[in-house]
C-alpha cells in the first residue's frame, strides 16, 4: 500500500492526495501484453479528505494517473522492424478517462492501453 499525499521525488502533483494498491507479482506473472499493448493499474482515489470527512466512492473521483506494470515488446512498421515503446515498467502515466480494456485479477481492476494512447509520463522533479 503506497500513500501519496506530499510532493517527492515519486509523486505525482502535490495537489492530489490517493492511494495506490498494488498486485503486481499476481499479475505480471499471468498477463503479458503483445505488441504495443501496456498494462496499467490507476491510482485509487482517497476515501478521506484532508480535514478527516470520509467521502462515499460516488464523490472520489479517481484520477486518470497509474502506474505502469508490464509492456510489450512494441509495434511493428510496415518493414517489420519494431518500434520501440514510450514507456517502461514502473513509469507513472496519464491514462485517458476512457477506453482501454478492463482486467478483473484478484478483485483487483488494471486497464490494457495501447502505446500511442498512453498521454504522458509524470517526470520527477
Amino acid at each position: 500500500l503506497k500513500h501519496f499525499s506530499s510532493p517527492s521525488s515519486n509523486s505525482p502533483p502535490p495537489s492530489l492526495s490517493f492511494t495506490h494498491l498494488t498486485n503486481m507479482s499476481g499479475i505480471t506473472k499471468r498477463f503479458t501484453p503483445l505488441m504495443d499493448r501496456v498494462l496499467v493499474q490507476k491510482f485509487k482515489p482517497e476515501a478521506k479528505t484532508a480535514s478527516g470527512l470520509f467521502l462515499p466512492e460516488s464523490a472520489a473521483k479517481a484520477p486518470n494517473y497509474a502506474t505502469v506494470l508490464a509492456v510489450g515488446p512494441g509495434g511493428r512498421t510496415r518493414d517489420g522492424q519494431v518500434m520501440p515503446m514510450n514507456v517502461k515498467v514502473g513509469d507513472k502515466v496519464v491514462v485517458p478517462e476512457y477506453g482501454g480494456m478492463t482486467l478483473k485479477f484478484e478483485d483487483e481492476e488494471f486497464q490494457v492501453f495501447r502505446d500511442e494512447d498512453i498521454l504522458g509520463v509524470l517526470n520527477e522533479e
